[in-house]
């Protein structure tokens, strides 16, 4: 099975051996590709809707894998048990949804060894929310997939002890720690974008002369302070 490079980045970060879940599974590709690719031998499809569910019961089943993967309707972590799966992955929703899913069955979520997550928006409130709750961050990719920036994080949560006392920058958070310390090339281009219209929209607003315009000048100000501070990591 081929997958969209979004998905693809999502299953590179589950680590090979551990039993995994789902959680807003759709078509279930992840998992099956993942047993495809012989990484995990024992997955759950997850999804809160039964018409996804549906369909990735028929995509597991297309590729004979009904005895390793089993799929339940779940809100989030609902139908999982504490360590019942080593890895959970998270992708392809609303940052507020995550946090929210991390939140509500926190006895699951401290019983995982490893949280990979792709929020679609929020994505600097998901980081800040992550190291308040004490998860450490593992590892950290990004790709360009049909002309959208994509973040995924690989995260271990805590167990019942924080653990994660590193305090992390204003431009750490916004653009992630691991990819600007690794310099990663889409980060690049994702930066050197957001400076470029930042810049044209600050000079389009210069023209204008409402407290509106005056407002949203300082705001960009500072977002493009934040950004160039993010492409200096790639000066070094």
């Amino acid at each position: 099975m081929e997958l969209t490079r979004r998905m693809q980045a999502v299953a590179n970060l589950v680590s090979s051996g551990y039993k995994m879940a789902d959680i807003g599974t759709d078509h279930a590709y992840i998992p099956i590709y993942l047993m495809e690719q012989g990484k995990i031998s024992l997955a759950v499809a997850m999804d809160i809707h039964e018409g996804p569910l549906k369909r990735a019961e028929e995509h597991i089943l297309e590729n004979a894998l009904l005895d390793r993967i089993e799929i339940r309707l779940s809100d989030g972590f609902e139908k999982l048990t504490p360590s019942e799966v080593d890895s959970a992955v998270i992708a392809g929703m609303g940052g507020a949804l995550i946090m929210r899913i991390l939140t509500k069955n926190r006895n699951v979520t401290m019983s995982l060894k490893e949280c990979i997550l792709q929020p679609q928006s929020e994505i600097a409130k998901v980081r800040a929310f992550l190291l308040q709750e004490g998860f450490l961050f593992i590892d950290e990719d990004m790709v360009l997939d049909e002309g959208k920036f994509y973040p995924v994080m690989k995260v271990q949560p805590p167990g019942e002890k924080i653990q994660n006392t590193v305090v992390w920058t204003k431009t750490e958070i916004q653009y992630g720690k691991c990819l600007l310390e690794k310099r990663h090339p889409v980060l690049k281009k994702y930066l050197e974008k957001e400076k470029a219209l930042k810049s044209e929209l600050l000079e389009n607003l210069k023209k204008h002369d409402s407290v509106h315009a005056k407002k949203r000048i300082n705001e960009l100000r500072q977002e493009l302070n934040n950004t160039e501070k993010g492409l200096e990591y790639y000066a070094l």
